[in-house]
């Protein structure tokens, strides 16, 4: 039973080797934060993992802490999965 959970740990440690972590955001039109100023949200990366996400997400964050139309999330993007709805 041990050596199924280890097979299992390995695999889902490399399927998250190979996701790629994106920080996105930026300004909203409001807390409701489903409209982007613009349009369109910022998208910055990829990351290779999600530590490195984090600290980009986290400089992002701390700059626009005093906007509360601003807001920064981490997104996993992996390339094995279909693409996402956008209905």
């Amino acid at each position: 039973m041990r050596i199924e959970w280890d097979l299992m740990d390995e695999a889902m440690s490399e399927k998250m080797q190979m996701a790629q972590f994106y920080v996105v955001g930026g300004e909203y039109v409001d807390t409701r934060f489903q409209d982007a100023v613009g349009g369109d949200e910022q998208w910055i990366g990829p990351f290779k993992d999600y530590e490195t996400a984090k600290e980009e997400w986290a400089k992002h964050a701390w700059q626009t802490v005093d906007d509360c139309a601003t807001r920064y999330r981490i997104e996993r993007i992996d390339p094995d999965a279909p693409p996402l709805c956008t209905d």
